[in-house]
């Protein structure tokens, strides 16, 4: 490992803008009392992506325009959410470099690259990385080549450097990580090329491993019924997408991805726990209290990777603490957070493969002919989903839920497939119906009910998540390169911007000194809007 570039900064300018502040646990659990701050992935361990700020608002949105623009190092695929404390941003560019920036002016204080050996693997998806953590005066980075680093916030320098798995067999880490209370959990890709997943946590100061919860059970552990033979053993369920946390309950809670092979699940009958599934577990010990699978044997690689919402309200005249998902397999659930139960199922975008989902236990009800075959079947969602990585937002002033959604089908197709490490292990593949077939949408959600309240057509499936903010906006971005805000309330348009690259990530917001902007990359530049200064 190794620092690459490695600024220089005044003592003056520290004390000009109080960098360096510290971020304790107690910080990120009270993070919505300083909305001027972004701390962690999803704004906040609820993941609710929204922002309290509202400066920028309905009123004013239209005259937003570029503060500044920070262009990335290496050319690839953007996909950060900066993170931003005392006035410092924090960033991930292609495949695993991070990098800090005054947050006022984009200036670039310090770089940090990891050296990774030629011919890395990211067998399954593209060289990117999400975003980085922070916790007390340390940043953490999951790497393409599956290390965990804790480099120092204020030079970049390297802390520890652990390797967590193998990346030869085709394990490696896209995620950002989750800082709790002295520790630093990360979760693993690699579904694609037959891994057994895991979910680790380590010591925040040491790096040592406090615990490792496999995904898929070995034998004698609960669920490893549900593999045939030794299919647990390549079942891949892979954790590749950042988790929420419920302090009250200390409860984490991280999705998990499709079983391997993806197409071909002869040699695995079952259900194939715990793929596809939101797993409950402690942080203190990584046991599990409980699970929720989404789409039992899966066989179209609808990962269930996506960000679980917690929130709280009222059902029936009871209090209740939820999780809500808007899943890859094209439905919208919602669950208590406590116990796992179900409470709701419903359709949010085209599906064609289930007649609906069990009104008590929201097990689907599969339809015939829609496995994958030989010649192709043709299903809705694809294998990318209803919906993917990117993030959802949920406003707590409006009680919706919304999401960015890619309505198109494919052609499932199987074939045989044999293990082989490092390799890929899918057993068939799929045709997407592109073009006219296929559109996007931002759809806004009934929270409790999931019930459509307005739609903001696309002219593409996104691959761009959703900001929600107290000034009544939602922001995210397009294929074709536009950033935009809608009326939270109604979806009218109420400003774009053409950057003239894709936007591939999710919106962020914070303040200086009393000014609010809004953050996104797009292309291969990460673009920072604010209200003209008068």
């Amino acid at each position: 490992m190794k620092i690459i570039s490695l600024c220089h900064i005044s003592l003056a300018f520290l004390a000009s803008t109080h960098l360096w502040g510290q971020v304790p646990f107690e910080r990120l659990v009270n993070s919505d009392s300083e909305p001027e701050h972004w701390l962690t992935y999803s704004g906040n361990y609820a993941s609710h992506r929204f922002s309290q700020l509202k400066k920028i608002n309905t009123e004013n949105v239209s005259r937003l325009k570029v503060a500044w623009v920070y262009q990335v190092r290496n050319t690839g695929l953007v996909e950060t959410t900066p993170l931003v404390v005392d006035g410092l941003m924090y960033l991930t560019e292609p495949p695993s470099v991070v990098t800090a920036l005054d947050a006022r002016s984009g200036r670039s204080l310090w770089t940090w690259s990891p050296a990774m050996p030629d011919g890395v693997l990211h067998i399954g998806f593209p060289k990117v990385n999400r975003g980085v953590a922070i916790l007390g005066e340390t940043i953490y980075v999951a790497t393409l080549h599956a290390h965990l680093v804790a480099l120092d916030a204020k030079s970049g320098a390297v802390r520890w450097d652990v390797e967590v798995a193998d990346n030869a067999t085709g394990h490696a880490m896209t995620l950002a990580p989750l800082a709790l209370d002295g520790k630093i959990i990360i979760g693993v890709s690699g579904g694609e090329a037959g891994i057994r997943g895991f979910i680790d946590a380590f010591d925040a100061k040491t790096g040592e491993k406090l615990w490792r919860y496999w995904t898929i059970p070995g034998p004698d552990e609960p669920g490893n019924e549900t593999w045939g033979g030794d299919s647990w053993k390549t079942g891949a369920g892979a954790t590749w997408l950042t988790g929420s946390y419920d302090p009250a309950l200390d409860l984490l809670y991280w999705c998990t991805g499709n079983p391997g092979p993806d197409w071909n699940g002869d040699a695995r009958p079952g259900d194939n726990l715990y793929t596809c599934c939101l797993l409950a577990l402690d942080p203190s010990t990584g046991q599990r209290q409980w699970h929720f699978q989404f789409t039992p044997h899966d066989l179209h690689d609808w990962d269930s990777n996506q960000i679980p919402v917690l929130f709280d309200a009222k059902i029936d005249d009871r209090n209740r603490k939820l999780v809500a998902m808007a899943n890859r397999n094209a439905f919208y659930y919602l669950l208590d957070r406590e116990t796992g139960e179900f409470i709701l199922g419903v359709p949010y975008a085209k599906q064609t493969w289930a007649k609906g989902l069990d009104a008590k236990t929201g097990r689907p009800i599969v339809l015939p002919n829609t496995e994958p075959t030989e010649e192709g079947a043709l299903v809705y969602p694809s294998l990318q989903g209803a919906t993917n990585w990117f993030s959802p937002s949920y406003s707590p002033d409006t009680k919706r839920f919304y999401v960015a959604v890619r309505e198109m089908g494919s052609y499932y197709f199987k074939s045989d497939v044999e293990y082989v490490p490092g390799r890929p292990f899918m057993g068939g593949g799929e045709q997407a119906l592109a073009g006219d077939e296929a559109f996007g949408a931002v759809r806004a959600l009934e929270v409790l009910s999931g019930k459509l309240v307005w739609e903001f057509r696309l002219h593409s499936p996104p691959w761009a998540g959703l900001m929600a903010t107290a000034g009544g906006l939602v922001f995210g971005g397009t294929n074709e390169g536009n950033v935009f805000a809608l009326d939270a309330v109604d979806g009218d348009l109420l400003w774009e911007f053409q950057t003239g690259g894709h936007v591939r990530t999710n919106p962020m917001s914070f303040a200086i000194d009393g000014r609010q902007f809004v953050a996104i990359a797009a292309g291969n530049a990460l673009f920072v809007f604010g209200l003209p200064q008068s």
